[in-house]
């Protein structure tokens, strides 16, 4: 019984620690590796290319089964990004626009240079040219989850800022998404669209308590967003800010919504999403191969160009007079977070699903995120550990988001 006891408070443990989410995301990604290049390889391509049906009289849903894990419960994914950029916005790091110029130069950069770099080394072949937004993303549980290992070495400015800045990014992502992966688009589907969006918009004006009605509408809309070929993971954006803050009772679906989804996204729909794409396939492959314009891109951009985009704006940005320092950090702080930045993986895996159909340069991207995401995430933590402690005092938690990003590492 004291063995179970011992075994039941580590899970527990585990679980409740802010690296978890990353471990798990890492050891999908492992597995999904070594499925795909062992006897199971066939087994596993079969299964994600699985046709699965959602019919009604011969109308409705039909897909491979990796297109509803990235169209649909990836859709929940964006749903939950949806309501933490809601909180964040109206009571959170993003209310007061003074506290974002330095994370949203920063998260600007950090997407601007990744797609320069790679568009510099892609130029030449118009077949990988539309990767361009690959390497622009950054994964918020893998960034935060090397962070948090670093434990005391690390200020609770520094979660702040790289979580205000990986917020950001995720935003920019929502809007790529938006502005560059539309399919061809069907104007009676999104007019259908309007209908579910006018009685979530209606519920939100009312203040409504219960959710159920909302998600149900939600969903509705998700399947007509995509019909109309736009993607369908926007629906989720869209139904998020959609969900009262507060509704007439003073109570906060918005607030109950987000801890109710958090562990589901984080312990099962991220991992899973890992699992189905992460599968690089390294039979007959060669290290030349990782030179290839695509994946060097992708890696360039990843390890070089967040590298450059975050941690020289925003040592410029602090040069110039125009932002502070992070509280109790350095610069070579600064470096660290700026190289987890370049920890892509999984908004770069969805937007490389979203960029390219064929197989084999699937395969290179999956290639390419995995290679720069574990080069960035290794220069990071080292950065962080050579930076050492600092000074108890001078980064003790000042503000109360600096208390807050403190709180779970005490």
């Amino acid at each position: 019984m004291g063995v179970r006891r011992v075994a039941v408070k580590a899970v527990g443990k585990f679980f409740d620690h802010e690296a978890s989410g990353g471990i798990l995301l890492m050891a999908a990604a492992v597995l999904a590796m070594i499925v795909a290049n062992s006897g199971l390889a066939d087994a596993y391509a079969g299964i994600l290319t699985s046709q699965v049906s959602l019919l009604w009289e011969g109308e409705g849903l039909e897909k491979p089964l990796i297109l509803w894990i990235n169209d649909g419960l990836m859709a929940i994914f964006f749903f939950l990004i949806g309501l933490e950029l809601k909180r964040e916005l109206l009571e959170g790091k993003l209310r007061n626009p003074r506290d974002v110029v330095l994370p949203g130069m920063a998260a600007l950069g950090g997407m601007a240079l990744p797609a320069i770099i790679y568009v510099a080394i892609n130029w030449g072949d118009p077949a990988t040219l539309g990767g361009w937004a690959i390497p622009a993303a950054t994964d918020i549980a893998f960034a935060l989850g090397i962070l948090a290992l670093a434990g005391s070495r690390a200020p609770a400015s520094l979660k702040v800022f790289l979580l205000t800045l990986a917020i950001l990014d995720d935003l920019g992502a929502i809007l790529i998404i938006a502005l560059f992966y539309t399919a061809e688009l069907k104007v009676d589907y999104l007019l259908l669209a309007l209908i579910p969006l006018a009685g979530l918009v209606l519920r939100l004006m009312l203040g409504a308590h219960r959710m159920a009605p909302s998600l149900i509408l939600g969903a509705i809309m998700w399947y007509f967003v995509l019909k109309s070929g736009v993607h369908a993971t926007l629906a989720g954006v869209i139904t998020a800010f959609c969900i009262p803050l507060t509704d007439r009772w003073g109570k906060s679906p918005l607030h109950s919504l987000e801890h109710g989804l958090e562990p589901y996204v984080k312990f099962f729909i991220i991992p899973v999403f890992a699992f189905a794409n992460a599968g690089v396939v390294l039979t007959g492959m060669a290290l030349m191969d990782m030179f290839r314009p695509l994946p060097l891109g992708i890696a360039a951009g990843l390890i070089l160009g967040k590298q450059i985009g975050v941690f020289g704006i925003t040592m410029l940005m602090i040069r110039m007079g125009f932002a502070r320092m992070p509280h109790g950090a350095t610069a070579l702080h600064l470096y660290g977070v700026a190289c987890l930045a370049g920890v892509g993986f999984t908004m770069s895996l969805f937007i490389g699903s979203l960029s390219f159909a064929d197989p084999a340069l699937m395969n290179d991207v999956r290639l390419g995120v995995l290679g720069g995401s574990i080069v960035s995430g290794i220069i990071g933590y080292g950065a962080l550990m050579l930076a050492g402690r600092p000074d108890p005092e001078e980064a003790a938690p000042r503000t109360e988001e600096e208390r807050a990003a403190a709180a779970p590492a005490q």
